[in-house]
């Protein structure tokens, strides 16, 4: 579906064109065009080939899409693949934007996200100053914004987790915290696929041999792969943590373990004193010491009674019981 084509002269808007006009616009070098498209048929994208003269692989990426994160350069040309990540509900949705970037145009593509980029034509076009810089400019506004969103879904990645910690310190149900950190960690997972290919890629627009489409917006990008690089490092940080509080997990389980194995020994040693008498006293030979004096059975029981008692407080003492 097309969602915006718009032709714009010296940073200010000319006007909205039709699909069939944009040709006519990419001739004049002093115009840029830019085209936003969400989810495209076939035909859409065999159109946008041939008004931009797009490379066919790049072209055959965006219309198969599950690519992954990356910058090709065809030609004077860029192309551009980029995870879109959000939150449905309680799991994570990744889409995929595709964006093309020639001398004087962009089109960004869209697939399997909701997430559009309305705010980021608004903002470049209070910005003429800065949309002056062509479709180096655009690209990078494409991309920042598309990086800024994983930060919220590193945020809330990082309050679940510290809503599982309290769980785990308040003695809830053990599986059920190692399926949720499981579940957070595999989260982590699919937001660093989205960052970590994006650092190399994003380093080649800003340093070396940068490519034409880029060569007045080095300073934008290289703060684009800062962002990429610290969220990346966040991201790994917060793994190794999700990893530390599945090893506490499993520790705290082994000392509940421990614990219980430590109090049934103590009820075993009290009930094994009782029955070692009873069962002596109740093997019935004749000649048995104290078998007729009047006061064998209350002292066997006594006897009984008296040692329980003193093991049960050093149990007790020992914190067994």
């Amino acid at each position: 579906m097309l969602i915006n084509c718009v032709a714009y002269q010296d940073g200010k808007k000319l006007a909205d064109i039709a699909a069939k006009d944009i040709s006519d616009y990419v001739r004049r070098p002093e115009c840029l065009v830019w085209v936003a498209l969400s989810d495209p048929d076939p035909e859409e994208l065999a159109e946008m080939q041939l008004e931009f003269g797009l490379h066919p692989l790049a072209v055959e990426d965006a219309h198969h899409g599950h690519q992954r994160p990356k910058i090709e350069e065809y030609g004077d040309s860029l192309f551009c693949v980029l995870h879109s990540v959000q939150f449905v509900g309680e799991e994570l949705n990744v889409g995929e934007v595709a964006i093309f970037a020639g001398p004087n145009f962009v089109l960004s593509v869209r697939s399997g996200t909701e997430q559009g980029f309305a705010g980021v034509r608004s903002r470049c076009e209070r910005e003429p100053h800065l949309l002056r810089h062509g479709s180096g400019f655009v690209l990078y506004a494409l991309m920042d914004t598309i990086v800024d969103r994983y930060f919220p879904v590193f945020d809330a990645l990082e309050d679940e987790l510290e809503r599982i910690e309290e769980r785990i310190f308040a003695g809830s149900s053990p599986r059920g915290n190692i399926e949720a950190l499981y579940t957070n960690k595999r989260k982590l997972t699919v937001l660093k696929h989205a960052v970590e290919p994006l650092i190399e890629a994003a380093g080649k627009l800003h340093g070396g041999r940068v490519p034409k489409v880029c060569g007045d917006t080095q300073d934008y990008f290289r703060d684009v792969s800062d962002h990429l690089v610290r969220i990346n490092q966040s991201i790994d940080g917060l793994r190794d943590m999700v990893t530390t509080a599945i090893s506490v997990n499993l520790s705290l389980i082994t000392l509940q373990e421990n614990e219980t194995t430590k109090r049934l020994a103590a009820y075993a040693a009290l009930v094994a004193v009782p029955t070692m008498i009873a069962g002596i006293y109740g093997m019935n030979f004749e000649h048995m010491p104290e078998l007729k004096w009047t006061f064998g059975y209350p002292l066997s029981l006594a006897a009984m009674v008296g040692i329980d008692l003193y093991l049960f407080f050093r149990f007790r003492k020992t914190g067994w019981l």
